[in-house]
């Protein structure tokens, strides 16, 4: 009997070791550090900049072609343009002008690349302050 309990007991946790564990990716995957950033307040005419990180989480290597914007407020400064390898880190810089922008700013940024599941996309946001003239 306690031979019987012992074996079950020790299916049980092996079973629960194997199903905790997750599926190999097949193919290139991109997982963000943080896909979101908030600038905060920000004074209009002022341009922020950061850096989004990430890690290749799938099993063969990232091609990123592309970083899209969709204002031209937001400018991609620089993106890896090699492969990177299987558990390899990068970053995306990016960077905001709020010129002639007033009040909350929400951005979409589209990651063009070769990872399973179609693009990726990072977020930022701001609030921009009204510049004061002065006298």
């Amino acid at each position: 009997m306690m031979k019987s309990f012992t074996f079950a007991l020790l299916t049980f946790f092996v079973s629960q070791v194997l199903w905790a564990q997750k599926p190999m990716v097949s193919g290139p995957a991109i997982t963000w550090e943080k896909n979101t950033y908030d600038f905060g307040d920000i004074v209009q005419g002022e341009k922020a900049e950061h850096v989004y990180t990430f890690t290749n989480t799938g099993n063969e290597p990232l091609i990123i072609t592309n970083v899209a914007v969709t204002c031209g407020c937001t400018t991609p400064k620089g993106w890896p343009r090699d492969p990177i390898n299987a558990g390899g880190k990068g970053e995306i810089d990016i960077q905001f002008d709020s010129t002639h922008k007033v009040g909350r700013q929400n951005k979409v940024v589209t990651i063009i690349s070769n990872a399973i599941g179609g693009n990726n996309q990072i977020t930022f946001s701001a609030n921009v302050l009204e510049k004061k003239l002065s006298n």
